[in-house]
């Protein structure tokens, strides 16, 4: 008998992407140059929101999805931070809230108000302090409201509870920069990646590490939960400097269950995986192409399905969350990429081709919704549960009826040498430093002028009350 190739069948094997027509990208946008590797960009069901160039500080514009076109350069931004913002994320279960994290060491929550904004927004809902250097990641929790997670280059991953505006919880058990953080479906396993090129599994209320793996071979820079199956894939770079990916049995971090090389490229792999259909994208930053996988719990575990090509290289990608897709194109997945050199922003559409205008309930199963499952004080105290399902078929328009409330702090002192330190904060980057001592300087001269302005007073005073005493009409 001869050998025959055995031939998988799938639904998803025909997926092809659609970019969106120039009409309906963003264009004119300064997409920031910092070489920070993240995606600069978050989008959800009404804003997309991109880190841009700018002077003297950090900023992010926030553009809702139907003002497409030519962006004005004067456009209003979120410029609140006084470092570079490295990493910005939607609220999942509010859509007009989102955090920033910067190089000035701070978290910050935005309230982005309807419509859009009309003017630059400087005052944020709430500054998070508590990492000592700059934070590079932050991560809202998958199914609680009002808990984020922020990783800062101190080696700590901070957990906040945005109820009291207060950090709950440190892990420190990382010895190097955390590169990436990723849930597990409920939220109760955190995984990271760190340039100590170890891969971790974390409890994060406890901070323990359940499972370590030290992936000298394969240096881990990015990894995702894939959904309820109990594995992790990671993207690095081989012994070789080959890009290569990896999947994990999240409980026994021994050893990878495959390895497979990609390509010879030397751009950052960017992991995306879609629970629903059990697709995973990988996007190279630098290279336009994006490759697509299906993964199954039995072997061979991961199989090649196609090849988006484009010759325009991507800086970053944001996704689009499952209820703002177009179910009646039959959209599974939806990027936003960022073409630095066009200053352009390019939907692209992953569409599964089907004759039928009818909704198609084998590829749009009940997916996470927009109501979280726990509050922050249940999900502290212990408890775990899945998210809130929703249908695409009927509530994907639905919008959440939840608000963000900001907690009333009291102000608090803390007073040396008769100098209040909260009050008197000290410079964090250099040019926060400059812009405080130009202001002291402007200070200093004006106080200089009005005492001279004084002392010509005082002379003229003086002569006065000499005359009136030398007067001999007084006597």
């Amino acid at each position: 008998m001869s050998w025959r190739p055995q031939y998988r069948s799938s639904k998803f094997r025909n997926v092809y992407g659609k970019v969106a027509n120039r009409e309906h990208c963003f264009d004119g946008i300064p997409i920031t140059k910092n070489v920070h590797d993240n995606h600069f960009c978050a989008v959800n069901a009404r804003f997309l929101a991109i880190v841009t160039e700018s002077a003297g500080g950090g900023s992010f514009l926030v553009i809702p999805l139907e003002q497409t076109g030519r962006i004005e350069p004067n456009y209003p931004k979120v410029c609140g931070h006084q470092g570079n913002v490295l990493d910005i994320k939607w609220n999942p279960f509010i859509d007009n809230i989102i955090a920033s994290c910067s190089e000035d060491t701070s978290v910050r929550i935005w309230e982005i108000p309807e419509g859009g904004l009309k003017r630059n927004m400087t005052e944020a809902l709430l500054e998070l302090h508590g990492h000592s250097r700059r934070v590079g990641l932050v991560e809202w929790h998958p199914t609680t409201n009002n808990i984020l997670f922020s990783a800062g280059y101190d080696y700590k991953v901070l957990i906040w509870n945005l109820d009291v505006g207060e950090p709950v919880k440190m892990i420190d058990c990382h010895s190097d920069v955390i590169l990436c953080m990723s849930f597990n479906t409920d939220g109760s396993l955190l995984t990271t990646t760190c340039k100590d090129k170890k891969l971790r599994v974390i409890e994060p209320r406890s901070g323990r590490v359940l499972q370590e793996a030290n992936c000298k071979n394969h240096r881990v820079n990015r990894v995702v939960f894939l959904g309820n199956m109990k594995r992790l894939l990671t993207t690095g770079v081989s012994r070789w400097n080959t890009r290569q990916i990896a999947l994990w049995d999240q409980e026994d971090l021994s050893m990878p269950l495959i390895e497979e090389e990609i390509d010879g490229l030397s751009g950052l792999l960017f992991p995306f995986y879609d629970a629903d259909t059990h697709m995973l994208y990988l996007a190279g930053k630098g290279d336009g192409n994006i490759r697509y996988y299906e993964i199954s719990t039995e072997k061979p575990f991961l199989s090649y399905l196609m090849e988006f090509r484009s010759p325009a290289p991507q800086k970053g990608l944001g996704v689009m969350p499952k209820h703002g897709l177009d179910v009646s194109a039959c959209e599974v997945f939806r990027f936003y990429k960022l073409v630095t050199l066009k200053g352009l922003i390019e939907p692209i559409s992953m569409i599964v081709p089907r004759r039928s205008d009818s909704y198609q309930e084998d590829i749009y199963p009940m997916t996470p919704g927009t109501e979280p499952a726990l509050t922050p004080d249940e999900w502290l105290g212990g408890m775990n549960r899945d998210p809130v399902l929703m249908s695409l078929k009927e509530g994907y328009k639905k919008s959440s009826k939840m608000v963000f409330k900001a907690p009333i702090k009291e102000k608090k002192s803390v007073v040396v040498n008769g100098i209040d330190l909260l009050e008197n904060v000290p410079p964090r980057t250099e040019n926060e430093l400059l812009r405080m001592f130009f202001r002291q300087q402007d200070e200093i001269r004006r106080l200089k002028e009005e005492l001279a302005q004084k002392d010509i007073r005082i002379r003229q005073l003086q002569l006065e009350l000499k005359n009136l005493r030398n007067n001999p009409k007084n006597c």
